[in-house]
């Protein structure tokens, strides 16, 4: 087959090419320079639609509603959009190969790509439960949720059976919002998890026991401290129960697994230098590897606010990284310097008529305050984090958009702060500042 060049090369077709894409057209790309290679069949699109409205019974989300970068208010880049910028879309084609000495991708149609720079942003791909030998784990209606062919099967199956039951896996992100959005589907829903409260790398105790009250108020029963072990099946090979560690068995006709992640790193292990489970990069995103760069999920790089190199899962990231790779990309060719990415972490999520936004690190001691109990009306509440005296993390549900900026500067700012302060104060303490 014949070989295909381009300057710049982004491997994976997520969030981060899309805005990627972007930010090499404002700086002024020409033609032909630059493809993005994706395995999935659609233009770049903003994956958390597909945990949220895309599950809808009514009013659902479909593309090209949500191709980037809507998410974040930018303009909706349809496949036209990258036609006409010159930008090569290429589409339903996996790598399997990339030798990063001779700079060469290989697709597993036997097609080869040259490079001179390469953005790698694969993303992150779903933990299975057959990686952990779950008994019966590839029976039919066990779901995962990442790619837009995913939720189309989750839809089918909705569709098929109404008023089914459903056991989800996983108390984190996925847990939380697809029993939210099968409640609105009226599916039956047992939630299960190991952990003893729901969402444990970001939630404390007593966060959780909030969003705990409020799911089992709208119908989705909690079962905590187990996990499931084996599923059992009808003769067609559709999942009928789930068998749990603790003994108990639920009825399923639905499971949808949300236990977790893992960056897409195979393609260059041994070629470059990793930490932490990710490609370790600078400030630029710049790899061990010259002209070699990585964003989004598979990245572990400074996070300049705390002094440390993480690796971030979540799609604020995976924008801004995107943006700061080709400020960085187009800076190193004309000599000029960009600023170092420093980065506020943040998290967020919609389920039912809640919304809540995290900034920054959830380490220290704790204050919660506001209306925290899942039966009130107007559950608005939140949570700051303090270490060494100062406030380093904030938390807000039902917060307005002034309120969440407040947040936002406040955990970024880091004012000095006691807990009583905090907990007399509350949320018109960071409005302050």
């Amino acid at each position: 087959m014949a070989e295909k060049s381009f300057k710049y090369v982004i491997v994976g077709g997520g969030v981060s090419a899309g805005y990627a894409a972007r930010e090499f057209a404002k700086q002024g790309v020409n033609p032909g320079e630059l493809a993005i290679i994706s395995k999935e069949a659609v233009a770049p699109y903003e994956r958390p639609a597909l945990s949220k409205a895309y599950l809808f019974p009514e009013g659902a989300a479909r593309l090209p509603g949500f191709h980037v970068c809507v998410g974040s208010g930018g303009e909706r880049q349809l496949p036209e959009w990258y036609a006409e910028k010159g930008i090569s879309l290429i589409l339903s084609t996996e790598i399997v190969k990339a030798d990063l000495a001779s700079k060469t991708l290989v697709s597993a149609a036997g097609e080869s790509f040259k490079y001179q720079t390469l953005v790698i942003a694969t993303g992150s791909t779903v933990l299975k439960l057959s990686d952990f030998g779950v008994q019966g784990a590839d029976s039919k209606n066990i779901f995962y949720l990442r790619e837009i062919d995913d939720a189309d099967q989750l839809v089918e199956a909705l569709k098929a059976k109404k008023h089914g039951k459903a056991v989800i896996v996983g108390g984190g992100y996925i847990g939380l919002e697809l029993s939210a959005v099968l409640r609105l589907n009226n599916i039956e829903v047992n939630m299960v998890y190991p952990e003893p409260w729901c969402m444990p790398r970001l939630f404390t105790e007593g966060i959780a026991a909030f969003y705990e009250g409020y799911y089992q108020n709208k119908g989705v029963n909690i079962i905590k401290g187990t996990v499931a072990v084996g599923f059992d099946t009808h003769p067609n090979g559709e999942v009928k129960e789930v068998k749990l560690k603790d003994g108990r068995v639920l009825e399923a006709d639905i499971v949808v697994v949300g236990v977790g992640a893992k960056p897409l790193t195979t393609l260059f292990k041994g070629q470059v230098e990793e930490e932490k489970g990710g490609i370790k990069t600078d400030a630029f995103f710049k790899t061990s590897v010259p002209d070699v760069y990585a964003v989004g999920d598979v990245a572990t790089f400074p996070l300049k606010m705390y002094n440390e190199i993480r690796r971030v899962e979540h799609v604020d990231h995976s924008r801004k990284s995107a943006e700061q790779v080709v400020k960085a990309i187009f800076a190193s060719e004309q000599g000029k310097s960009v600023d170092e990415y420093d980065y506020l972490p943040y998290f967020y999520s919609r389920a039912f008529d809640l919304s809540w936004q995290f900034y920054g690190d959830n380490v220290g001691e704790t204050v919660l305050f506001g209306d925290a109990d899942p039966n009130s009306a107007t559950h608005k509440f939140g949570q700051y984090w303090i270490k060494d005296g100062k406030i380093v993390g904030a938390f807000l549900e039902s917060g307005s958009p002034e309120e969440n900026k407040a947040i936002a500067k406040v955990a970024k700012v880091q004012p000095p702060a006691t807990l009583d302060q905090l907990a007399q104060e509350g949320i018109s303490f960071a409005s302050k500042i």
